[in-house]
């Protein structure tokens, strides 16, 4: 997906050093316009911009409205599409032209340069459109690596009142086949109604949870629907409560803490303002950098970039560490 904002505004992000979990508050951001859908961002901000190499998450739905997000160009990340309910037609400069179905991963490299396009697809009538797109930084060893593209439908393992599905890397013995540059943790968790999981997670990385639907707390404090709660590297243990009568539903997302700076911008991931701007004028020179997407039929042939801000971008802060013991 694209961060469709007509002035996207480069963000000096640090994190603040806090007791226990972090709770990040999402803000709602409109994509393409009045009748466009609402996300609801809760990376980057203010507050913290990276959980090991996730930089950038929106949530979204469930909603009735069309997304149709035309070609528009990535450097230096991977893209991982995650649906509850709903199809997206995926095409891409790769050449790739995919589904995005709900439990299915969805996984583009964009490497030194790709463009791609995403539409709803109403699979059924009255269908809702319900998921999350999330964005990984590669590291500067491999942010120039080849276009790519992979897809896993993870099979559900039974956990403790509740059920998980690993789209990327391992959680409790269920391990996703999918390439990443950098160690992470992708997963769906379902809690049954007032369920109880303690699960056994790498000390060595930080994690994210987002939660989705019902009372969810995480270390004994509080999600609302779109709050992501955050624990720091230290921990092998993690503690999801579904407080609730109802099923909940969170994303859990973690990673070893990513030690690069980096200047995003856009749908740009780079290391420096005169890296950013030059992506941004081959982009607008239509440049075999990006590519050409195939098969789109929209209201128009590709996003134009926006324009860039007065002042120069500046990197962003490494989140500091919050440790538990």
């Amino acid at each position: 997906m694209s961060n469709l904002e007509a002035a996207p505004a480069e963000v000096e992000c640090s994190a603040n050093r806090v007791a226990g979990t972090e709770v990040l508050h999402p803000r709602e951001v409109p994509l393409g316009g009045p009748r466009a859908i609402r996300v609801r961002r809760t990376l980057p901000q203010r507050q913290r911009s990276l959980i090991g190499a996730w930089c950038f998450v929106d949530h979204y739905g469930p909603v009735s409205a069309t997304m149709d997000v035309p070609p528009h160009p990535h450097t230096g990340l991977q893209t991982v599409s995650w649906l509850f309910s709903g199809q997206v037609e995926h095409r891409d400069s790769a050449g790739v032209h995919a589904l995005i179905r709900p439990g299915e991963l969805n996984l583009m490299t964009a490497g030194g340069g790709i463009c791609h396009s995403e539409v709803s697809v109403e699979s059924q009538p009255g269908a809702v459109l319900h998921g999350v797109q999330l964005w990984v930084a590669l590291p500067d060893s491999s942010r120039d690596t080849a276009r790519d593209f992979a897809h896993y439908a993870p099979v559900p393992i039974s956990l403790p009142g509740a059920t998980a599905r690993v789209f990327l890397g391992e959680l409790a013995g269920s391990r996703s086949p999918v390439h990443t540059f950098s160690p992470l943790l992708g997963a769906q968790i379902d809690l049954d109604s007032n369920a109880r999981l303690d699960l056994d997670i790498d000390p060595e990385f930080e994690h994210g949870v987002l939660c989705d639907l019902g009372a969810i707390e995480i270390g004994g404090v509080s999600l609302g629907g779109g709050d992501l709660g955050y624990q720091g590297p230290g921990s092998a243990s993690l503690h999801l409560r579904n407080a609730g009568g109802g099923p909940a539903r969170v994303l859990l997302l973690g990673g070893t803490p990513f030690t690069e700076q980096l200047v995003m911008w856009w749908n740009f991931v780079g290391r420096t303002h005169d890296e950013i701007a030059g992506y941004r004028q081959l982009w607008e020179d239509a440049d075999e950098r990006f590519g050409a997407v195939h098969g789109y039929r929209g209201p128009v042939n590709r996003l134009p970039a926006p324009p860039l801000p007065t002042a120069r971008l500046r990197p962003r802060r490494l989140p500091q560490r919050n440790e538990h013991s």
